[in-house]
């Protein structure tokens, strides 16, 4: 029988720093972790996931562009996968699998615990919703925000976000042309994969910016650059890329795995060092 397996799944892939954060781990708890990147396309996802299991595969991540793809495979889900209806983390149990995201609290850990941001009482202005901003969704109402305004290219998209989260009147959706009649926020997030292959991906109303915004990225490395070009230019207080939010939901997926939480500053530093390799998210 082989080893127990554990992947990362999503196109592309290759780009991914997961193997690299679950091999650290893995050596900081004197674990051997075999975890791989596999590239699979939309039409080839399910096959890759029943062969990667039928080869001993136990655990896997998901990302761009499967997350919601995984969380329709599961028969069963955490309570925060369930109402994000997105999956990154995936634990074989018996013939079927088990799913939860850890986006959400990854990105709560880094924003609160690594750049010490109090979300709560924040009006939030989340720019995408797909897999990666239905992760992200309910963590972000669960840390106490005031409000959550959703925008998305796709209008039906970011209602069907706000009808899941079920907090009428606290999770709104608004039109991206609209932006401007949102007011100001605290904290902005970019979902998007907009900034992918594009010189400048950005162009949103100085107006949503306060003296107190912080302004996020999902993506890190090359993609996040647009983004926070804009928000260093419209005079956000903070800005900050996927980076920490990626190590941090990593952790959670590990625990998951191995029934112990990994200590994440080191190869967050290790990774922050070397960052102008990095892509973008996970």
């Amino acid at each position: 029988m082989s080893a127990p397996r554990y992947a990362v799944f999503g196109q592309p892939i290759a780009h991914s720093q997961s193997p690299r954060i679950q091999s650290a781990f893995g050596k900081a708890h004197g674990i051997a972790v075999d975890y791989r990147a596999i590239e699979a396309s939309p039409e080839d996802f399910v096959a890759a996931l029943e062969a990667f299991a039928a080869d001993g595969g136990v655990g896997a991540n998901v990302t761009l562009p499967h997350k919601e793809a995984a969380f329709a495979l599961c028969t069963t889900t955490t309570s925060r996968a369930h109402r994000a209806g997105a999956v990154n983390t995936l634990l074989r149990k018996g013939d079927r699998w088990h799913g939860d995201n850890t986006d959400g609290i990854g990105l709560v850990r880094d924003l609160t615990g690594r750049h010490g941001l109090d979300l709560r009482g924040r009006r939030v202005l989340l720019l995408g919703a797909g897999g990666a901003a239905r992760g992200v969704a309910p963590a972000l109402l669960d840390a106490g925000i005031l409000e959550l305004i959703v925008v998305n290219r796709s209008p039906e998209r970011a209602d069907a976000l706000v009808d899941a989260m079920s907090e009428p009147g606290r999770a709104i959706s608004a039109y991206w042309d609209d932006l401007r009649e949102q007011g100001d926020f605290e904290l902005i997030i970019n979902a998007t994969s907009a900034a992918r292959g594009e010189g400048s991906g950005f162009n949103l109303p100085l107006s949503l910016v306060n003296s107190m915004t912080t302004a996020v990225d999902l993506n890190y490395g090359e993609a996040s650059i647009p983004f926070l070009a804009w928000a260093r230019a419209a005079g956000c207080r903070n800005s900050f890329d996927g980076l920490g939010m990626l190590v941090e939901q990593a952790a959670e997926s590990f625990q998951q795995w191995h029934g112990m939480r990994p200590e994440t500053d080191a190869i967050y530093a290790e990774l922050r060092a070397g960052d102008a390799l990095l892509v973008t998210a996970d």
